[in-house]
């Protein structure tokens, strides 16, 4: 490994371990330490993320402009200060502003990152590059999951501010990780429109095919174990070992299933197949109320399409977006991750929860039409770009 992936592979490891600390004690913490309700949260996080996803392709176009390196840098301590913000959040008010600013934040430094793999990465290495960061995030998910669970075991207030005091210093260490990569140069303003991908008609269908397919997300956290608890006679500790063998299937297997990704052809394929393994997932989850071995099967068919989702997804958004406005694609090719958490609980939990086998089959069905659907939008996006 080079020495920018690797240090691209460090900053990763980092804010991930943040996140992941983030994700298992954040509701706990603002229901129990903060005093909001359930519903003050869910609307407050909707929010954050949802001005997240305006800003995002403004902060990708200033990373075009700027650099993505310095963007990212001050986008990393930004989380850290909105992280650290949490900690004296005692409103409901406040709590929507720091959430904004956090979902900002975010979002922004996710299109900066990529923008900056873009730029030091060579194109025919930058799909294996993100399956090697993308498998980095999981494991530090992990690590980040386990000191969460620590903290929501002490159910103290000094345990919940110490682990939230760790996410913000993994931001810290991220920016600092960052700083080590090269500066690099900013670009030239373009000739064209300012946000040209606003008006890039076969980029905004692929990302939404891409956030249909992004759908898959509330799964395992959300859908899943309310299926469980729901419609089988499955014990509730069986919820924690499919997300164990999702982590894990994503670690262990996700560079090897990005090698197979050269071009875009592939790179299509891999989306048609990943709707289609999505779909026998859904079959097979349907299936689990006759047993709960069922779980497992559909759950190592989830994480197979995920990753095969992931490797034609970065082909794709890398290689039909102009060089010198990577920024401002990435970050609106990223729009899908924030549809996909804020529609995609209710919609899933609609069709599975209401729909019992119907609704899998319906679930199943729309994954494998995004699927399907991705290989005549790429050829289209490819037909409109000069020769």
């Amino acid at each position: 490994m080079s020495k920018y992936r690797r240090i691209l592979a460090q900053a990763q490891l980092a804010n991930s371990i943040g996140d992941g600390v983030y994700l298992v004690t954040s509701a706990f913490y603002f229901s129990t330490i903060v005093g909001l309700s359930a519903t003050e949260i869910g609307l407050g996080l909707t929010l954050g993320w949802a001005v997240g996803a305006v800003a995002g392709v403004p902060l990708g176009h200033l990373a075009d402009r700027r650099g993505p390196r310095g963007v990212a840098v001050l986008l990393a301590l930004t989380t850290a200060t909105a992280v650290g913000s949490f900690l004296f959040v005692r409103s409901f008010a406040l709590f929507v502003l720091v959430a904004c600013l956090y979902g900002t934040a975010q979002t922004g430094l996710s299109a900066a990152r990529q923008a900056l793999l873009a730029a030091l990465i060579e194109p025919a290495e930058r799909t294996a590059v993100r399956a090697v960061l993308q498998a980095t995030l999981n494991a530090g998910l992990a690590v980040g999951a386990a000191l969460g669970g620590l903290a929501l075991h002490l159910g103290t207030r000094e345990g919940y501010l110490a682990v939230l005091t760790l996410d913000a210093v993994s931001f810290l260490a991220a920016a600092a990780l960052l700083l080590a990569l090269p500066p690099v140069r900013a670009v030239g303003a373009p000739s064209g429109p300012r946000l040209a991908v606003l008006r890039d008609r076969p980029y905004a269908l692929i990302t939404l095919i891409n956030a249909v397919m992004l759908f898959y997300m509330p799964l395992l956290s959300l859908v899943v174990p309310l299926w469980i608890a729901a419609r089988t006679s499955a014990p509730t500790w069986v919820v924690s070992v499919l997300l164990l063998i999702n982590t894990g299937g994503v670690v262990l297997f996700q560079v090897r299933v990005a090698k197979r990704v050269t071009g875009l052809r592939d790179a299509s394929a891999a989306v048609r197949q990943a709707g289609l393994v999505m779909f026998a997932a859904c079959l097979v989850f349907a299936l689990s109320p006759y047993g709960w071995a069922f779980l497992l099967v559909a759950t190592v068919l989830q994480v197979t399409a995920e990753m095969l989702l992931a490797s034609g997804a970065w082909e794709i958004s890398f290689t039909l977006a102009p060089d010198d406005r990577q920024g401002q694609y990435q970050a609106f090719f990223g729009t899908g991750v924030a549809v996909a958490r804020m529609l995609g609980p209710v919609v899933l939990t609609t069709l599975v929860l209401d729909g019992g086998t119907l609704g899998w089959l319906l679930t199943g069905t729309m994954f494998a039409t995004a699927g399907a659907a991705m290989a005549p939008a790429v050829r289209w996006a490819r037909s409109l770009q000069p020769a």
